[in-house]
């Protein structure tokens, strides 16, 4: 990333959901400036994180009905066909499930992956385990939704992690949603994962980064087999 791109995705908007949070870090920092002055500059450095994770930058995404696009910033941390969540009634059968986890330093504004309807929303309580774990992905708190395509229903699930206590989503069933679209939040630290039908070959690789609304996580109907990739 150059400096023209940390820049364009540092000095940005701050959501909505964030001013709350910031007034209570700034406010904290006051009070216990008031007690012992090098507290209050530790906390106006927290109330500058709280800003910079709730930032909510442009983006530009790949306008293609074919192309599967990342929900959310971070990493792609597995790549795998695997049985979808039962809530979203995608069936038994294994999916290809495309994970992108986010750290506290991440942008935390999640996006649709694909255009199309809002079939279903469906909320499970759960744990708080660390969202990297695979097994995050049955037994954390969690909330998908079942977007119709032109390639089929896809299903995008948010996932609480470690310290995330709280999942947004703004949208609701029978919405139309746009590729790149702004859909929901989770607060610090989480993981969103997408399930694709058949067709689907992965575009990403384990540990690459990804830019929601903007990175291509998969495409429909070529004929390139998964990316290979190697470090450079």
């Amino acid at each position: 990333m150059n400096l023209v791109d940390t820049v364009r995705n540092t000095l940005v908007p701050v959501h909505r959901e964030g001013y709350r949070f910031i007034a209570i870090f700034f406010a904290v920092s006051v009070v216990l400036g008031l007690l012992w002055e090098p507290l209050m500059w530790i906390g106006f450095l927290l109330t500058a994180w709280c800003a910079y994770f709730f930032r909510d930058p442009e983006r530009m995404t790949p306008i293609d009905e074919d192309l599967v696009i990342s929900p959310a910033d971070g990493r792609v941390s597995a790549i795998a066909r695997v049985t979808p969540p039962e809530e979203l009634g995608l069936g038994s059968e294994p999916m290809l499930r495309i994970s992108v986890f986010m750290n506290v330093f991440d942008c935390h504004v999640n996006r649709a992956p694909m255009g199309g309807t809002v079939r279903r929303i469906a909320y499970r309580a759960g744990s708080f385990l660390n969202a990297e774990l695979d097994k995050a992905s049955h037994d954390n708190e969690r909330n998908g939704l079942v977007i119709e395509t032109n390639h089929g229903a896809i299903g995008v699930v948010q996932i609480a992690g470690l310290v995330a206590r709280r999942i947004l989503c703004w949208t609701g069933e029978d919405a139309a949603l746009e590729a790149g679209e702004r859909f929901g939040l989770i607060r610090f630290g989480s993981r969103l994962d997408v399930f694709l039908p058949e067709g689907a070959a992965p575009r990403v690789s384990v540990g690459q980064t990804a830019v929601a609304g903007e990175t291509v996580l998969a495409e429909f109907g070529s004929e390139k087999g998964p990316v290979i990739s190697r470090r450079a």
